[in-house]
C-alpha cells in the first residue's frame, strides 16, 4: 500500500530526499538516530551468543556505521548537534564498548573505533574528560587488543593505535586531561589519605593506572604508520610528565626505561655476529669496477652488508635507536630522563654493546667488521648530546665525575629514581658473570689493534669509524684518541712565504702525476668543497661566527646534562708520535697496493685529521716553524737604515716592515724539515714516476682511465663506497652520443681484459646497455693527441720535487710513451690493415692493464724489488689470425705481411728470483684508478691548507 499512496501523491519513490531532509531537520535526525540505537540495542539482547550468531553480527555492523554516520554528519552541520548531545547524556558509548568487547568480531570492533574516534574528534560534551568516557574506551582497547583477544587485521590495528594516538594529541594541547586517563592507585589509599613511603614504593606499578600508556608501549617496536602512531604517542605522553608530578614519578617507577633498553637489546642481538662489506655485483661502483675488487666470500653466518635482511634489521635497530633520541628531546624532567640513561647505560652499553666489541675478532670470519660497522652507525645516527656522553665516556672509559643532578620535582621524585637506580644495581650484581670493564681495554685500544690488522676488511670499517668520531665528536678524540699538544699564541703559526711555498708544493705533487684535464676548474670545486666541509664542523663554529652564544642566535637545542662530558676544544696540535696518525702513514706507504676502498677511507681519515679548526697543521702535516732555516741572498730590497730613536713611531713601522719582509721569505727547503706524511706523499708520486718509466703507454692509459670516469659518473650514477664526490673521477658532463663519450667507451672497452673480475664485466655492459655500441674512427691512429713529457703536462703550477732542491724549475724527464699512432700503416689493402692492427692493439692494451706489478724501489727500502720494463718482442714471423684468447697478436706490417707482437709475462708460473717469493702485486689496472685517487687527494690537501689560512687566520704575516 505505501508504494500506491506515494505513486497517486506524486511523491518520490526514492528515500534519498528523506535522507537529507532527516540530516537538514535537526529534530528528525535525532529520531532516526534514537531508533537506530534502539535497534541496536534490540539486537545485542536478543542474541545470546553473538561471537556465533552472524546474523546478528551483521545487523548490529549496519546500525553502528549508521550511528557513527549520522555523527560525523551532525559535526560538520551548524548547531544543534542533538545527537552529539544524546550520546553523551545517554552514555551510549558504555553500551556499544561491551557489544564490541563481546562480540570477537573486527568488523563490530572496527566500526565501534570509528564510533569513538567520532566522538573525540566531534570536541563538544569534553568527552575526552569524562571518567565514564575513558574507562569505557580503555576497556574497550585493552580487550580487544589483548592476548585473549582475535587477531586484528593490519588496518583495524592501525585505526585502533591511531585513536590511541589521537587522545595523547588531545592531553598534549589540554593537560589537565591527563587526570581522566591516568590515576596512580599507589599514592591514594582506599580512604582516599597519601600512603606513606613504605607503602607508596611497595609492589609494582600496575598497568591499571595508565593502561593506554602501555597499549602504545606494545606498538613502539612496529613498522609503518601503527609504529609512528605508537611511538609518537608515547613522547606526547612523556613531555606531558613535566606538568605532572604525579606521572613523573610514575614513569621513574614503572618498567618503561626496562621495555626500552631490552627492546633495542633484543633488535641489536638479532644483527649479525658476522658481517662482510660488499656491494651489488649488478651495481658496483665504478670506481671499484676498474680495480682488483674481489666480492668477499659470505655463507649462512657470514652475511653480505648489502642484503635485504641486513639492512632491514639494521634499520629497525637505527628507527628505534633514534626513538629513544626523540624520547630525551621530548622529555623535559631530568628525573626521567636520568632513569632512561642509566638503563641504556646499564642494559645495552654495559650488557650488550661493549661485550660484543671485545669479544671481537677479525680471524672468525668478520665479528670486527661487524661490531664496528654498528658502532659507526650508531654514533653517525645519534645527535643527542647525553646519548654521545653515554656512548663515549663509557667505551672510552672517560673518568667519572659524581655530580648532583638539579630537579624540579623535588624530594618524592628524586626518591624514586634513587630506589628504581638501586633496583638496577642489586640486578645487575646478581648475574653469574662479572662485567668486563673499558678500563683494561677500551675503544682506543681496539681502533689501533684493528688498524694493524692483515684483514683489509677490518682496516676499512675501523677508518670509517675513526673519521666519524673525527667529524662527528671530535673533542671526544681529542683527549683519548689522539696524542695532542697545547698551542699557546701565534708563534707557532706558518708565515706567509712558507704558506705559499707549501701550497705551490702539494699541487706540484699533484699536476706532476699527470693528465689533460681542466685542472683549474677542478682545483676550483675542491676548494668550494673543502670550505664547506671547515664551516660545517662542529669545532668551527664558535671560530667562524664567535658571536654566536653572546647574540643567542643560535644555541645548541640540547645542552649536555650528564657530568663528565668533555670540556669545549682548545686550540691543539698533534705530537708527531701519535700511534694513530703513524699506523695511517703506514697504511699510505702501501697505497698503490691497498684496496680502492681503503685508500677511499684512509684519505678521508687523513683530511678528517686536519679538518677541525682548532688543530694546527705545523709540525705533524706542514713544516714545523721553529726548524725554518732561510738564505743569506733574498730577492727583497733592502729596508733603509732605522731611525736612531727607539721609541719613535718611524722605528715601530721599521720594525714591522722588517717583520713582514722575514715573514714573506720562503725557508729552504729541505728533507729533514718535511713532515712523515709529506714525505710519504712524495715518496708515493715518485712511485708514479718509475710505473710511468716500466709501463708502456702509462699516460695515455691514465688520461683514458679519467675519461672512463667522467664518463660513468654522468651515465651510471653510482655512489662511491666512503666519498661523496670525487674531484677527478666526477668531471663536468659528458653528453651521451658525443665523440669524446664513443672514444672513451671504446677505449675502456679494448683495454679490458677477459680475465678482469666479473664486477668490471658488469659495469662494461651496463655502460654498453645505454649507449649502444661505439662507433670508432676510421683512422688506425685513434686518438689524435701530440705525446707529452712528464714536464709538458697541464700542472696548476712548475714546482720542484727534488729533496733538496730549491725551487726554480719543475723536475723534468720524458715520460716513455707507446702510442699507435708511432706503428706505421701501408696504404695498400688499408682497411685489413686498420682491422688487424686495431686488433693488435687491443690485446696489448688489454695485456698491459692485466700486468701484475709490485712497488717500485724508490727510496732503497731493505727488502724491496725494483720493477722493471714490461718487456714487449716484435716478431716478424707471420702467424696465423688470432683468436681473442691468444696472447700472440698480428699487426699488418710494411711489407703487408702479419707482424706478430707479444707481451711477456713473469707472472705464469714464474717467479723473479732477486724478489721474495711472497711479494704483493696488483694489476696495471688497479694501479690506475689509484694513481687518480691520489692526484685528487693532493689537490684536496693543497685546497685544505689554503682554505684554513683565510677562514682561521693561521697565516702569519707579521
Amino acid at each position: 500500500m505505501d508504494f500506491w499512496s506515494r505513486l497517486l501523491a506524486h511523491t518520490p519513490l526514492s528515500s534519498a530526499s528523506s535522507r537529507k531532509d532527516y540530516a537538514k531537520d535537526p529534530t528528525r535526525r535525532l529520531h532516526r538516530f534514537e531508533k537506530e540505537y534502539s535497534q541496536l540495542l534490540q539486537t545485542w539482547r536478543n542474541s545470546s551468543n553473538l561471537a556465533n550468531d552472524e546474523e546478528a553480527a551483521e545487523h548490529i555492523e549496519i546500525r553502528l556505521q549508521e550511528l557513527t554516520s549520522i555523527l560525523s554528519d551532525e559535526s560538520r552541520r551548524p548547531l544543534p548537534h542533538p545527537c552529539i548531545s544524546f550520546a553523551a547524556s545517554k552514555q551510549i558509548y558504555i553500551p556499544v564498548a561491551k557489544i564490541a568487547t563481546s562480540s570477537f568480531s573486527e568488523w563490530i570492533i572496527k566500526e565501534a573505533v570509528l564510533f569513538f574516534a567520532t566522538l573525540i574528534e566531534s570536541e563538544e560534551e569534553a568527552f575526552v574528560e569524562n571518567d565514564n568516557f575513558s574507562a569505557s574506551l580503555t576497556t574497550l582497547l585493552v580487550r580487544i587488543t589483548g592476548a585473549n583477544s582475535i587477531r586484528l587485521g593490519a588496518d583495524t590495528e592501525a585505526r585502533v593505535v591511531e585513536l590511541a594516538f589521537n587522545i595523547t594529541t588531545k592531553i598534549r594541547l589540554e593537560p589537565h586531561i591527563l587526570s581522566a586517563w591516568f590515576r596512580s592507585q599507589q599514592s591514594i589509599s582506599q580512604q582516599g589519605k597519601p600512603l606513606g613511603d613504605h607503602e607508596r614504593f611497595t609492589g609494582r606499578t600496575q598497568k591499571q593506572d595508565f593502561p593506554l600508556f602501555y597499549l602504545l608501549i606494545d606498538y613502539i617496536h612496529h613498522e609503518g604508520k601503527v609504529g609512528d602512531f605508537a611511538r609518537t604517542g608515547l613522547l606526547y605522553i612523556i613531555e606531558a610528565a613535566s606538568s605532572s608530578v604525579a606521572l613523573e614519578q610514575w614513569i621513574v617507577e614503572s618498567d618503561l626505561s626496562t621495555l626500552m633498553a631490552t627492546g633495542l637489546g633484543a633488535l641489536y642481538s638479532q644483527l649479525s655476529r658476522k658481517l662482510v662489506i660488499d656491494h651489488p655485483a649488478k651495481d658496483l661502483p665504478p670506481i671499484l669496477a676498474f680495480s682488483d675488487y674481489e666480492h668477499p666470500k659470505s655463507n649462512y653466518e657470514i652475511i653480505r652488508s648489502c642484503s635485504y635482511e641486513f639492512q632491514s634489521h639494521l634499520d629497525t635497530f637505527l628507527s628505534h635507536l633514534l626513538f629513544w633520541q626523540d624520547v630525551l628531546n621530548h622529555c623535559r624532567s631530568v628525573e626521567v630522563k636520568s632513569t632512561l640513561l642509566e638503563h641504556f647505560q646499564v642494559i645495552f652499553l654495559q650488557q650488550l654493546l661493549y661485550p660484543s666489541l671485545l669479544e671481537s675478532s677479525d680471524i672468525d670470519g668478520g665479528s670486527s667488521v661487524a661490531v664496528l660497522t654498528y658502532l659507526r652507525r650508531i654514533l653517525e645516527s645519534v645527535d643527542h648530546p647525553d646519548m654521545i656522553n653515554l656512548i663515549l665516556h663509557y667505551l672510552l672509559a672517560l673518568p667519572d665525575i659524581v655530580a648532583s643532578v638539579p630537579s624540579n620535582a623535588g624530594d618524592v621524585v628524586s626518591a624514586a629514581r634513587k630506589r628504581k637506580s638501586l633496583d638496577l644495581a642489586t640486578m645487575m650484581a646478581t648475574m653469574s658473570e662479572a662485567t668486563a670493564d673499558p678500563l683494561l681495554f677500551n675503544l682506543v685500544d681496539l681502533i689501533l689493534a684493528c688498524l694493524r690488522s692483515q684483514s683489509q676488511q677490518t682496516i676499512y670499517v675501523t677508518l670509517q669509524l675513526v673519521s666519524v668520531i673525527l667529524k662527528r665528536h671530535h673533542r671526544y678524540a681529542v683527549i683519548t684518541l689522539l696524542y695532542t699538544e697545547s698551542v699557546l699564541g701565534t708563534s707557532t703559526f706558518r708565515t706567509m712565504g712558507a704558506h705559499q711555498q707549501e701550497v705551490e708544493y702539494l699541487m706540484s705533487l699533484a699536476g706532476t702525476l699527470g693528465g689533460q684535464d681542466n685542472f683549474d676548474e677542478i682545483y676550483e670545486n675542491v676548494v668550494k668543497d673543502t670550505l664547506v666541509r671547515l664551516e660545517n664542523h662542529p669545532c668551527s663554529i664558535k671560530l667562524v661566527t664567535p658571536k654566536t652564544s653572546t647574540n643567542n642566535h643560535k644555541l645548541p637545542d640540547v645542552p649536555d646534562t650528564l657530568p663528565g662530558a668533555p670540556r669545549d676544544v682548545r686550540p691543539h696540535t698533534l705530537n708527531p708520535a701519535d700511534p694513530l696518525l703513524n699506523i695511517i702513514v703506514d697504511r699510505l706507504q702501501t697505497f698503490f697496493l691497498n684496496p680502492v676502498d681503503t685508500n677511499l677511507a684512509l684519505t678521508e681519515a687523513i683530511f678528517d685529521l686536519a679538518v677541525c679548526g682548532f688543530m694546527h697543521l705545523e709540525g705533524w702535516f706542514l713544516r714545523n716553524p721553529q726548524n725554518y732555516v732561510y738564505d743569506e741572498d733574498s730577492d727583497e730590497p733592502p729596508l733603509p737604515e732605522p731611525p736612531l730613536d727607539p721609541e719613535s713611531p718611524e722605528y715601530e713601522e721599521y720594525n714591522q716592515q722588517q717583520s713582514l719582509q722575514q715573514c714573506r721569505k720562503r725557508p729552504r727547503w729541505t728533507e729533514s724539515s718535511l713532515p712523515r706524511l709529506l714525505k710519504t706523499l712524495q715518496t708515493l708520486c715518485d712511485e708514479v714516476d718509475a710505473f710511468r718509466e716500466s709501463v708502456p703507454r702509462f699516460d695515455d692509459l691514465l688520461q683514458q682511465r679519467r675519461e672512463a670516469f667522467q664518463i660513468a659518473d654522468t651515465t651510471v650514477p653510482t655512489p662511491a663506497p666512503t666519498r661523496e664526490k670525487h674531484p677527478i673521477i666526477s668531471q663536468s658532463p659528458v653528453k651521451p652520443g658525443t665523440p669524446a663519450l664513443d672514444r672513451a667507451v671504446a677505449e675502456e672497452r679494448r683495454n679490458t681484459s677477459r680475465e678482469r673480475p666479473s664486477g668490471f664485466e658488469s659495469f662494461a655492459q651496463r655502460i654498453l646497455s645505454e649507449l649502444g655500441t661505439p662507433s670508432r674512427s676510421g683512422s688506425p691512429r685513434g686518438r689524435k693527441e701530440p705525446t707529452q713529457s712528464s714536464s709538458d703536462r697541464s700542472t696548476p703550477t712548475s714546482f720542484p720535487r727534488n729533496r733538496d732542491a730549491p725551487y726554480d724549475t719543475p723536475r723534468g724527464g720524458a715520460a716513455r710513451s707507446f702510442s699507435p699512432s708511432s706503428m706505421p700503416t701501408p696504404w695498400d689493402n688499408r682497411s685489413d690493415a686498420v682491422a688487424n692492427q686495431a686488433k693488435a692493439f687491443q690485446a696489448i692494451d688489454q695485456s698491459i692493464l692485466a700486468r701484475q706489478v709490485g712497488l717500485p724501489n724508490v727510496s732503497n727500502p731493505e727488502g724491496s724489488t725494483p720493477v722493471g720494463p714490461i718487456p714487449l718482442s716484435f716478431d716478424k714471423q707471420p702467424v696465423a689470425p688470432i683468436t681473442d684468447e691468444e696472447s700472440g697478436l698480428q699487426v699488418a706490417g710494411d711489407d703487408g705481411q702479419s707482424e706478430s707482437i707479444v707481451v711477456e709475462s713473469e707472472d705464469d708460473g714464474k717467479t723473479d728470483a732477486s724478489g721474495p717469493a711472497e711479494e704483493k702485486k696488483v694489476s696495471v689496472s688497479h694501479v690506475l684508478t689509484n694513481v687518480i685517487i691520489l692526484q685528487s687527494f693532493l689537490f684536496e690537501l693543497a685546497s685544505l691548507v689554503q682554505v684554513r689560512a683565510g677562514l682561521f687566520d693561521e697565516v702569519r704575516f707579521v
